[in-house]
């Protein structure tokens, strides 16, 4: 198991290119199950998440290759095996946006109920209600969910609360149903509108994704074809939040600055002067300290909560006090208590985070607990005296390609090594 060490104090400074959207590239990966013909995935990050995704196809029988690009061929005609086992769900949330393809494509499948960050209850019940009523027969029992159809049929399905993947999962399953599916309350992050637009390539009749209310006209058959994922939109915002709090100066290439409209907004709140040009978003602090901000996370096209954690490593070297409600997710500060050990002053009522800003932060071992904590701590020891190691990098390496190498090329002094 490896650890980062990062000595901090050093501005980031220069030019990287994003890479594309794990939250897009999942989905996709998954929607190829549905279709009858090869499927070529461009523009996907090389990320622990993605390998599990692509041994999990492949144990269920589809052939994978792989160019140098990372452009992933997927041919799911041979799959047999209608089986999502423990010992790889268990480590990825994800894997259970296996169940609605397989259902649809083959009517028939057991995935066990899915692991992934500790960061809250993320209920499947919206999955299993939703194919239900498009005619599914499902139990749960010894940890799986047992499915079975002989073909869906569409349904209106209201969303009691607002989920991607549950939204994902039933709009993979109704775009090879029986009729018009019309999904209510559905997300409406640029994740979900990816995962639509790659189906229609495939020829899927979808409307409304990016939008509450996504229509489904369900097809006999998906062929197959060519689609590049978008960029990361949550990678893109990391670094922003790390030049900023270093005083720093980036320019991020290849991104797509339209989806990241509430983190910008803060981010200019908080002192930056960032200019946007085309597919670029150049970030400059001119070596200034950042203003502490307020941030309520909210789904998209709101706060995001997947940079929570980022806002308040910020704050917490940030000049004055600010605020960070988490509204999403009930389990989401267990970083608090490691930036608390690098000296950052924060407390933490009920779900909201109130921080009053340090001159520097000072080096500490800390141990990352998930994803998207996993990326504050390390953009703490940017600004911490000292080294600080950072611990539990598995966690990061599911989201994040290649962090150390990324921030390196702007001039952070960090390495991997072993633990």
């Amino acid at each position: 198991m490896d650890r980062l060490l990062i000595k901090g104090g050093v501005p980031l400074n220069g030019d990287i290119f994003i890479s594309g959207a794990k939250n897009a590239a999942l989905p996709i990966l998954a929607s190829t199950i549905l279709c009858h013909e090869p499927v070529t995935i461009g523009n996907v990050p090389h990320l622990h998440d993605i390998t599990t995704t692509m041994e999990l196809l492949g144990q269920m029988g589809a052939e994978l290759t792989i160019d140098e690009r990372m452009n992933i061929e997927v041919d799911s005609s041979t799959i047999t095996n209608l089986y999502a086992p423990y010992e790889l769900v268990k480590t990825m949330r994800a894997s259970i946006l296996v169940l609605g393809p397989l259902l649809a494509r083959y009517g028939k499948a057991d995935v066990s109920l899915p692991g992934g960050c500790a960061i809250g209850s993320r209920p499947v019940n919206l999955h299993i209600q939703g194919l239900a009523a498009m005619g599914a027969d499902i139990r749960v029992e010894g940890g799986y969910i047992r499915a079975t159809a002989d073909r869906l049929r569409g349904a209106h399905l209201i969303m009691d609360i607002v989920t991607v993947t549950g939204t994902e999962n039933l709009m993979m399953a109704a775009s090879m149903a029986d009729g018009l599916t019309v999904i209510e309350n559905a997300a409406r992050e640029p994740e979900v509108v990816d995962l639509a637009n790659c189906l229609n390539a495939m020829g899927a009749r979808v409307s409304g994704a990016g939008t509450d209310r996504i229509e489904i006209e369900g097809v006999e058959r998906l062929g197959g074809g060519t689609y590049n994922i978008l960029p990361d939109r949550i990678e893109t915002g990391t670094y922003l939040v790390a030049a900023a709090m270093t005083g720093g100066r980036v320019k991020l290439k290849n991104t797509r600055p339209q989806l990241l409209d509430a983190v910008i907004s803060k981010l200019v709140e908080a002192g930056a002067d960032i200019d946007i040009d085309g597919s670029n978003i150049t970030l400059d602090m001119h070596g200034q300290r950042p203003r502490a901000i307020d941030v309520h996370t909210s789904p998209f096209p709101g706060f995001p909560t997947d940079m929570q954690a980022q806002f308040t490593a910020m704050n917490c070297v940030a000049d004055g006090a600010g605020t960070i409600t988490e509204s999403v997710f009930e389990n989401r500060f267990m970083h608090i208590h490691e930036l608390q050990r690098m000296g950052a002053d924060l407390k933490l009522e009920g779900n909201t985070a109130i921080s009053r800003g340090v001159d520097k932060l000072t080096s500490a071992p800390v141990m990352a607990t998930d994803l998207r904590a996993s990326a504050s701590l390390v953009l703490a020891g940017l600004v911490a005296d000292g080294e600080t190691a950072v611990d539990r990098i598995y966690h990061i390496d599911r989201g994040y390609e290649t962090i150390e190498e990324k921030l390196a090329q702007l001039g952070a002094r960090i390495r991997r090594v072993p633990a």
